[in-house]
């Protein structure tokens, strides 16, 4: 314990950094977290495929640049999340979201998987709630 004490003495700055990074991510999944859950579709887990956003379709430039953009974020937003695990915040619910925005093979089952446990569910429909939007649709 007393080595743990004086490397975050040595690492002082770091230390100051981290508190203030955690802080804002704390407040910042609190404030922001329960928009993103509202503005999920209820039928957002039981479609079999999502409408196409017009937008990025437009060009080939303007579509990847816009998956770039959202994959990235996703992982951002998911990194997030695992951190949030060990730091204040609302860790799977980032994690969540994140998901939701990146591409990959098997979103859908790790989507279903995360909203099915219980804590999950029952705080997303609560925020739903809060925000005056009916419970989220589930296979």
């Amino acid at each position: 314990m007393r080595q743990v004490l004086e490397w975050c003495q040595q690492h002082a700055t770091l230390m100051e950094w981290l508190v203030v990074l955690s802080l804002l991510m704390f407040f910042g999944t609190i404030l922001v977290v329960p928009v993103l859950v509202a503005r999920i579709p209820d039928d957002y887990l039981i479609r079999d495929r999502h409408a196409p956003n017009t937008f990025p379709q437009r060009h080939w430039v303007l579509s990847a640049l816009w998956h770039l953009i959202k994959n990235v974020l996703g992982v951002v937003i998911m990194l997030a999340g695992l951190a949030m695990l060990f730091l204040p915040g609302q860790g799977l619910l980032t994690i969540l979201i994140g998901v939701m925005l990146i591409d990959f093979p098997g979103k859908r089952r790790l989507e279903l998987w995360l909203i099915r446990r219980p804590s999950i569910l029952k705080a997303v429909n609560w925020m739903r709630g809060k925000a005056g939007r009916s419970e989220l649709l589930l296979k």
